[in-house]
């Protein structure tokens, strides 16, 4: 497994798009979906590659100047569970670090909501996230659970 720094625009939108097209019980809504691939282009951005296919990358973005947020990941549910997220996340907190953040954020659907989201959930914990807060972002029914990682400090 290669992971790769991804600094071409166009690439990076090939490649979101052909992952979380792939990923419909995450992303099945086409306009979310749809801004997700546009803004990548434009944001730190890893992808995993195996015999020179994409089967996954992350995205990051800025925001403030303290905490970078994984804007968007994704990786084909054929490869889940075989260390590809954590690779990607280890590669995009490590850049993050090297860019003087400090923080790492990540916004998901809170726990015991839905199923797929729990596992979300218990993947960003295993990585060593914490709970920051939960907000009604989206909506009652998609409560916002807000995760936090200190990654460091230059100053």
């Amino acid at each position: 497994m290669n992971i790769i720094q991804i600094n071409d625009r166009s690439q990076k939108q090939t490649i979101a798009r052909q992952i979380l097209e792939a990923l419909h019980e995450w992303f099945e809504m086409p306009e979310g979906r749809e801004q997700y691939i546009s803004e990548s282009a434009d944001q730190l951005f890893f992808a995993a590659y195996e015999n020179d296919s994409p089967v996954g990358f992350i995205a990051l973005k800025a925001t403030s100047p303290h905490t970078a947020e994984i804007a968007v990941m994704g990786v084909l549910k054929d490869h889940h569970r075989s260390g590809i997220g954590a690779m990607l996340f280890n590669a995009a907190k490590n850049a993050a670090a090297e860019q003087g953040y400090s923080f790492i954020q990540v916004k998901t659907v809170k726990m015991g909501v839905y199923e797929d989201y729990d596992r979300t959930n218990r993947f960003y914990l295993s990585l060593g996230f914490r709970e920051l807060e939960v907000l009604p972002i989206w909506d009652e029914a998609n409560p916002c659970q807000i995760y936090i990682m200190y990654i460091g400090s230059k100053e």
